[in-house]
């Protein structure tokens, strides 16, 4: 059985409607320079905040490549096997509370994987990535008959192999690390000052490694926990590029007026000429919204939750309606979807610093 359980029918599968169903589950686009350097834009101030035009594109829940070696299905990203690389596929499902709900929300795949491309651009500095391309037309012959959906939504990677931790880095006390503070005065393992509120700014950001249960939930973990799981030095090395990235992304998501309160990392090493010595490479997704916790710094009042850059809308209304958190998932209602379509699309346009290529 092909890996991602296609429908021989089509090459896509778009639904006809916001609340197509999808279960729980465990060319085109932007180009850029030859030497990666970050394409010219306007500044982030120049990039006015503006409601989205309603879309009528059908959103992508999942993807059939006829003639591609599917590699496996994630909860939002489909990977095929091209060559010696693999391809990733940014579709616009939407995960909460480690299931993919009822409905997809119109690009944010694109907004996903653009916004990861051009941090790659901006962090080649920092640490090697795994992108190849993002530009669907410099794919390989294979890929060609499925251009017109690759475009905007796809990325060709380096593999790699994943290192089995993910490393965040936190600026802000919020979510789980507000909750664990509340009980404990720490954050997997590391003591804070007493008093602190809910988002107040750290002293300074911390590393707060985490690992994946069996079912899909996230485990924070303290560095130690971390050490015995990949290695001290390897440990190190990570929280040094994991702080380096967090401080270079909400500097620059400042001068656009956005705060990132926390944020996710993946890292895997390959053996390829162009890594780094260590061969570790930064993978997945960069300082998105379904990564970090974005805050508009405008409305910042500590104290208490902030308003969002991401699945804020979609969690509320999943708070209000009292899913049990387990299949079956609920649809989201029209006005849940085109909010959250907005939030994506409002984070792209002010820290990149352009429109969304769409085609």
């Amino acid at each position: 059985m092909n890996p991602l359980d296609p429908d021989p029918a089509a090459t896509a599968r778009a639904c006809d409607e916001p609340g197509h169903p999808v279960s729980c589950l465990g060319s085109g686009g932007l180009t850029f320079s030859e030497d990666h350097s970050p394409p010219t834009t306007t500044t982030c101030n120049d990039v006015p905040r503006r409601p989205s035009a309603m879309t009528t594109a059908k959103p992508v829940l999942e993807t059939f490549l006829d003639g591609v070696s599917a590699h496996r299905r994630g909860k939002v990203r489909d990977l095929y096997e091209v060559d010696e690389h693999l391809l990733m596929i940014a579709t616009d499902r939407i995960s909460a509370y480690d299931c993919v709900l009822g409905s997809a929300i119109p690009d944010k795949g694109r907004v996903l994987n653009q916004l990861s491309a051009f941090w790659f651009d901006r962090t080649r500095d920092i640490v090697p990535n795994h992108m190849v391309s993002i530009d669907s037309a410099t794919y390989p012959a294979s890929l060609q008959p499925h251009a017109s959906l690759l475009a905007g939504r796809s990325m060709l990677v380096r593999r790699t192999d994943p290192i089995l931790i993910e490393c965040v880095a936190r600026g802000y006390l919020a979510g789980s690390g507000w909750k664990e503070y509340r009980e404990t005065g720490e954050v997997c393992g590391i003591a804070l000052p007493a008093g602190l509120r809910e988002s107040d700014r750290l002293p300074e950001p911390i590393f707060t490694p985490a690992t994946k249960a069996e079912d899909g939930h996230d485990i924070n973990i303290s560095e130690a926990q971390a050490a015995d799981l990949i290695g001290a030095d390897l440990v190190k090395t990570l929280r040094t590029l994991t702080l380096a990235l967090y401080r270079h992304g909400a500097e620059h998501a400042e001068s656009c007026g956005i705060i990132v309160a926390d944020t996710k990392f993946e890292f895997g090493v390959c053996s390829d000429a162009e890594t780094s010595a260590d061969g570790i490479l930064l993978i997945d997704e960069v300082l998105t919204p379904d990564s970090s916790r974005f805050w508009p710094e405008d409305t910042y009042t500590p104290g208490r939750g902030q308003a969002s850059f991401d699945k804020q809308f979609v969690r509320d209304y999943l708070d209000d309606v009292t899913w049990n958190r387990r299949p079956p998932v609920p649809e989201l209602p029209p006005a849940v979807i085109e909010k959250t379509r907005e939030k994506y699309l409002e984070a792209f346009r002010l820290l990149s610093g352009r429109e969304l290529a769409t085609g």
